[in-house]
């Protein structure tokens, strides 16, 4: 009955006029030589980065529940008027190394995932950097200088690099800096040559692989009002306090600050002997290729001599030299190694050293405030 009725008004309606198909506008793709024109943000040099409130807890929350100091993942968010905003971020998988392939596989599906996951809610979904959790402020390693090399060839500003210190964090100081590849470096990377020549020629040392961006945290407003609750002084609810004690803030106190840390001092010690065992054991590769070098060219040159030398009593007989043969196919001498390894090593040595000197100054200025305190 309902459905006759329906269909009898429909039939009393006047019949829709056809409207003309309105035409579709065509897009033509812009001129390479324009693209930059038009895209004014890439001339704008990136001079700081600032970081959500949201992506410090993430990272801290990340860097705590990984089941080692190598947690790392993706920055997301945009660039504007020279600042890059990391609004958002998302772990990445743990990296094994015992099948890189598979491992390198399996984090690039998890990256296009979430990449694709955060398009559909219509997210941020530009990737600016990564970051990377470390440990008694040493970073320097081949992976970290890889993945930036990667980010600032594909990236159009390059793309920066979080470093969080998960050891500076357990001591109250959450430890946050953003860094990027030199332009120096990144010439000798391109070139993969990291010979002594190029080192010199570039002035590369490890101070001058990374140049740190300043960095600055934002907060929200509605996470400043909760903090602010947080530390405003409340009346006590207990009947017998005292004067002093009638008013409470919702922040228990914390006696972390009065921790000698001698057992972060051990294993500060103990990282700095294995860097430069580490070091050692380098050193000692590169040196024997390099002398290994020296005999195969020693060689090499000892036969272009006595070639000449035979071509010359040749010219004196009246007969023809023999021609010049290819030194390079006679003699397999090795291209002389890269001393990247080194210098990396070298900056985790000198890494580590800060860190003791940072933390052995705190200990001893709380050793000496233990020692009047107790009278002693």
């Amino acid at each position: 009955m309902a459905q006759s009725m329906a269909a009898a008004l429909a039939a009393t309606l006047p019949a829709p006029s056809a409207t003309p198909a309105t035409p579709q506008p065509k897009y033509e793709a812009i001129p390479a030589s324009m693209a930059k024109v038009i895209d004014i943000e890439a001339e704008i040099p990136i001079t700081a980065v600032q970081l959500d409130g949201m992506v410090v807890t993430k990272i801290i929350k990340h860097a705590r529940e990984a089941p080692s100091s190598t947690a790392h993942g993706l920055l997301l968010g945009l660039d504007l008027d020279g600042t890059l905003e990391v609004s958002n971020s998302f772990p990445l998988p743990n990296h094994t190394h015992d099948d890189d392939g598979k491992s390198a596989k399996t984090i690039a599906r998890h990256q296009a995932s979430m990449l694709r996951s955060l398009k559909e809610v219509q997210g941020d979904d530009s990737v600016v950097g990564f970051y990377q959790a470390t440990t008694l402020g040493s970073f320097f390693n081949q992976t970290l200088v890889d993945t930036q090399a990667i980010h600032q060839e594909k990236l159009r500003h390059g793309g920066i690099v979080i470093v969080h210190d998960i050891s500076q964090t357990a001591r109250g100081n959450a430890s946050f800096r953003a860094y990027r590849l030199t332009t120096t470096f990144m010439d000798a990377y391109k070139k993969t040559n990291f010979s002594t020549a190029s080192l010199i020629n570039h002035r590369l040392t490890f101070s001058s692989i990374l140049e740190e961006v300043p960095l600055k945290i934002r907060i929200n407003p509605l996470l400043s009002s909760f903090l602010d609750t947080l530390t405003e002084s409340v009346r006590s609810s207990a009947g017998d306090a005292r004067p002093g004690e009638t008013y409470q803030t919702g922040v228990r106190p914390s006696y972390a600050a009065l921790d000698l840390e001698t057992s972060g001092m051990t294993r500060n010690l103990e990282q700095i002997v294995e860097a430069i065992d580490s070091y050692r054991t380098e050193e000692g590769n590169v040196s024997y290729l390099i002398r290994q070098i020296a005999r195969e060219r020693a060689k090499a040159d000892s036969y272009v001599a006595k070639r000449k030398e035979e071509n010359q009593a040749r010219i004196a007989q009246g007969l023809a030299p023999q021609p010049e043969e290819d030194v390079t196919r006679l003699f397999k001498i090795p291209t002389e190694p890269s001393r990247l390894e080194s210098t990396l090593l070298l900056g985790q040595i000198d890494a580590y050293g800060k860190s003791l000197g940072d933390t052995a100054g705190s200990s001893l200025v709380k050793m000496y405030a233990a020692k009047a305190g107790a009278g002693i």
